[in-house]
């Protein structure tokens, strides 16, 4: 008997975040290609004061993220390898968006980027500090998402940390 594909939730069967013959250790996990070590954002091991929460439809309200404990001023890191494909303001906050390999893609807000677009980044080199957004977290924090070309997923399935979910090998009769 053929055993169940792992595929994290909130990807699409067939299109698992690891590769297939990777085994994550704690705090890391493997991109597609292979070659990235994934880390957390900020320093040691952050709180998470509000986990992904995606909504059954892209259009509805949803928290398309994890806000993660900290104080502006904070450095905030690379969480894998890639190119840096926005540093600035949007919505007037900082942002700044790191282009991994396989497709995907991280996000960090607020924050006032030190980098520039298209720079290359490693794992945990610092990509700039968090800003003091009033409004954004009352006890301040980094938000930081992750998505597949267009499809969102929880950061945490980088760092081994997401729900996982079996699937069947093979999809069901129509």
């Amino acid at each position: 008997m053929t055993p169940p594909a792992v595929t994290p939730a909130a990807t699409p069967a067939g299109t698992p975040l690891a590769a297939p013959a990777a085994t994550p250790s704690a705090g890391s996990a493997t991109a597609p290609s292979g070659a990235a070590r994934w880390a957390w954002p900020l320093p040691g091991r952050p709180r998470v004061l509000r986990s992904f929460a995606p909504p059954p439809e892209p259009w509805l309200p949803g928290h398309r993220g994890v806000d993660l404990l900290a104080a502006p001023g904070t450095p905030v890191h690379a969480a894998g390898r890639g190119t840096v494909g926005y540093a600035g303001t949007l919505a007037g906050r900082g942002v700044v968006t790191v282009l991994h390999p396989g497709g995907l893609r991280t996000t960090y807000l607020p924050v006032r980027p030190s980098v520039e677009r298209g720079e290359t980044v490693a794992p945990g080199q610092v990509i700039g500090v968090l800003e003091d957004v009033p409004g954004h977290c009352p006890t301040g924090c980094l938000h930081w998402g992750l998505l597949r070309d267009r499809r969102y997923l929880d950061p945490l399935l980088l760092l081994g940390l997401g729900r996982v979910r079996l699937l069947p090998l093979t999809a069901p009769p129509s």
